[in-house]
């Protein structure tokens, strides 16, 4: 059997995370190991789960989610092996 696809998710807006968290829940291939509501959650929860991908909206109060892929890459620098 292989891994499961590691998933973290981030959006503003809660019913969009609860949805997407289901729709990828069905799946037997992913787990989501966290969500967050804002750039900065995102930021502190992919250090802390080390997630294989990472699902954000790019329009979130605070820090927006194209801010928090930056600072991911530059403090996680292997992260992820193939990031576009």
């Amino acid at each position: 059997m292989t891994p499961r696809v590691r998933v973290v998710i981030a959006d503003d807006h809660p019913m969009f995370r609860y949805g997407l968290r289901a729709v990828l829940a069905a799946s037997t291939e992913v787990e989501v190991v966290g969500d967050a509501a804002d750039g900065s959650e995102l930021v502190a929860l992919v250090e802390q789960a080390q997630p294989d991908v990472v699902l954000t909206d790019l329009q979130m109060p605070g820090l927006d989610g194209a801010s928090a892929a930056q600072q991911i890459l530059d403090r996680l620098p292997g992260f992820p092996a193939s990031a576009s």
